[in-house]
């Protein structure tokens, strides 16, 4: 895991300190070559991870504080990457929220009052991408990964905010989807030699803290989601691979509003709309 000019490559992992962004950390530390720099919303549980990484013989990474409910937060996060890293070789968009516990089945809003899976499952994404997007660029090949879910629901744009008959998991399925879509959209603006996103389901209720809080019970392994995962973030072979949507390894198929241009671009719009995100451009 490095760059053509042999120094390490700068991933950065957002949810860095539960789940699928925790055990990808432990699995990219143990690998070697990689300068981590780790996100969470508590400097407790990120300087916890530091030293757990750093007792297994890893470097230590570097990390980075901040509650994605709030827009300022991601966008202080994306200016203390900037001013501290030279280079930014991949991203890895993993911070969420599920459709139930531990985050309520009731809804919610952020801080900047939006609703709370939309906000902190796309919305802070798509901020700290394009805050980020300079600096990937600057350091091409880069890459993107947005670890989405095949729980998928075609977003209502006359109800973005899902004000009508809440419910926590249909929001969280829209959320995705808009991740994937985000996804799709970035991709076509960029050359894929200068920046690749992708998108993937990693596995299926994986015993990550939110899974277990709602479902009692897990399906997957965490192994199978960080195997998966790590395959975008390092696999040679998708150097120039973008575009895509995954179901683990496999290239999959997204729900169709993906594929719709129009509601892609409609998309982009808002969210432009509501965070102030920079233009790639």
């Amino acid at each position: 895991m490095t760059t053509t000019g042999g120094a390490s490559r700068a991933i950065l992992i957002t949810g860095a300190t539960d789940g699928l962004g925790r055990a990808l950390a432990h699995d990219l530390a143990a690998t070697g070559g990689a300068e981590l720099i780790l996100h969470g919303r508590s400097r407790e549980r990120l300087d916890r991870l530091a030293a757990e990484l750093m007792a297994g013989g890893a470097a230590a990474p570097r990390t980075v504080v901040a509650d994605f409910a709030e827009l300022a937060q991601v966008r202080r996060m994306a200016a203390e990457v900037r001013a501290t890293t030279e280079r930014l070789d991949v991203l890895v968009n993993n911070a969420g929220v599920g459709g139930g516990e531990p985050d309520g089945r009731t809804r919610r809003t952020s801080v900047d009052g939006h609703e709370l899976r939309l906000a902190v499952n796309h919305l802070a994404g798509f901020l700290l991408t394009l805050e980020l997007l300079p600096l990937l660029r600057a350091s091409a090949p880069a890459r993107v990964v947005n670890v989405a879910s095949l729980g998928q629901q075609p977003i209502d744009f006359d109800d973005l905010m899902l004000e009508r008959g809440y419910d926590g998991w249909r929001a969280y399925r829209q959320s995705k989807l808009a991740q994937i879509m985000f996804g799709f959209e970035l991709a076509a603006l960029l050359p894929a030699e200068e920046v690749t996103v992708n998108s993937l389901h990693p596995a299926t209720y994986m015993p990550t803290k939110m899974v277990l809080a709602d479902l009692g019970h897990s399906v997957d392994t965490l192994e199978e989601g960080v195997a998966a995962t790590r395959r975008l973030v390092v696999a040679p072979e998708l150097a120039t691979t973008t575009g895509r949507f995954y179901d683990r390894t496999r290239e999959s198929q997204a729900e169709a509003q993906a594929y719709d241009a129009d509601a892609r671009r409609r998309l982009w719009d808002r969210s432009v709309e509501l965070t102030g995100a920079p233009s790639p451009a």
